[in-house]
Parts: structure tokens; C-alpha cells; sequence
């Protein structure tokens, strides 16, 4: 299964008319918060409240979705399935012989406010949650994207957080300390 990932701007295009918030994930959110690339992506990710997962469907009415079921099983996901919490994952692409394009993740929400699926006691107001570019693209504010890369640290992680880590203001670095366990070795260069 290879992967295309699908550029910003048609990621933008694609997902204009979906009248629910949505921003773009992972490293590519890390360089629009740096204001530059430094680094290859595999995927593209957007992130999307559980509540309004359907609305991918609305925006790639054409497309293949396939859900990513625990512990890592791709199955189609049905037109208008609700996916249940532990399905946070699903892989879209326009055809069935084509590259997979976007990954959608999911996460939770409570009436107004983001809940994080890896820690309940980490929240945000849903309009705290991201910013937008220069070019209008909305993506996922850098401190809580770090917080989701904060588990599990890879390479990437680590240049993602360099990257970024000169653009945090000091309430974006205290949200990200707050959030963190007190053990993460990230603690100290906040």
C-alpha cells in the first residue's frame, strides 16, 4: 500500500466545503507553524472531531475510506458508519488502485471543548485549537501537536520539536509543560 500524500493546497480544496472544523496534523502542522519545510512526509494527516467524522465522507464523496481498526487493520469504512472511539484512524485515497492520498485522524470533543483520546485531563477549547497560514490552510496549533508526538517519541519527533520549539511563545510552552508528564524528557527544554 503506498502512499501519494496529497499536497496542502489540494487538501485545502478538498475540504473547504465541509462546514466543520478540520486542520491539517503531524509534521506538515509542525512546518506551518516553523514557516518552512525541513523534512520528508509519508502521509498528509487532518484532524477531525469524532462528532464530525461523516463530514469526510461528505467532502470525498468519490473516494475509498478504509478505517484503521486496533491493532492496525485497514477495512472499508461504510457510507454513513459511525466509528467508535479506538478507531481513530482512517486512510483515503480517489480509487482503489491509487496511492492512498490523506490519512484523516480523529479525535474527541465535549460540547466545546477538544479532549485528548491519550489523556481525558488534557483539553482545549475547540476554538483555541488550531491557526491558519498565510495561505489559509488551518492546522493543528504546534504545542498540542507536539503533546500527540510527545508519546512515543521517534526521530522525527525529535526534529519536529527542534523545529518548532523557537516559535513557542511562552504560553504555548507552558500549555505543552502542563500537558506533559512531569518524566518527559522534553520537560526540560520548555
Amino acid at each position: 500500500m503506498s502512499w501519494d500524500p496529497a499536497p496542502l493546497p489540494e487538501v485545502a480544496r478538498l475540504f473547504a466545503g465541509t462546514g466543520v472544523p478540520w486542520w491539517i496534523a503531524g509534521g506538515y502542522a509542525i512546518e506551518l507553524a516553523a514557516g518552512r519545510a525541513f523534512r520528508e512526509h509519508g502521509d498528509v494527516d487532518v484532524l477531525l472531531l469524532r462528532r464530525d467524522q461523516l463530514a469526510v465522507q461528505a467532502a470525498l464523496p468519490s473516494w475509498e475510506w478504509w478505517a484503521a481498526d486496533p491493532p492496525g487493520t485497514l477495512r472499508p469504512w461504510a457510507r454513513g458508519e459511525l466509528l467508535s472511539t479506538g478507531i481513530d484512524d482512517v486512510w483515503c485515497r480517489p480509487a482503489a488502485a491509487a496511492p492512498w492520498r490523506i490519512q484523516v485522524m480523529l479525535d474527541e470533543a465535549r460540547g466545546n471543548e477538544w479532549v485528548s483520546r491519550r489523556d481525558p485531563a488534557v483539553r482545549r477549547p475547540v476554538a483555541e485549537l488550531g491557526r491558519v497560514s498565510p495561505d489559509g490552510v488551518p492546522y493543528l496549533a504546534p504545542e498540542v501537536q507536539l503533546f500527540a508526538k510527545a508519546h512515543g517519541t521517534r526521530p522525527k519527533d525529535e526534529q519536529d520539536f527542534a523545529a518548532v520549539l523557537p516559535v513557542l511563545d511562552t504560553a504555548q510552552r507552558r500549555w505543552l509543560a502542563d500537558a506533559l508528564e512531569d518524566t518527559h524528557p522534553w520537560q526540560d527544554r520548555l
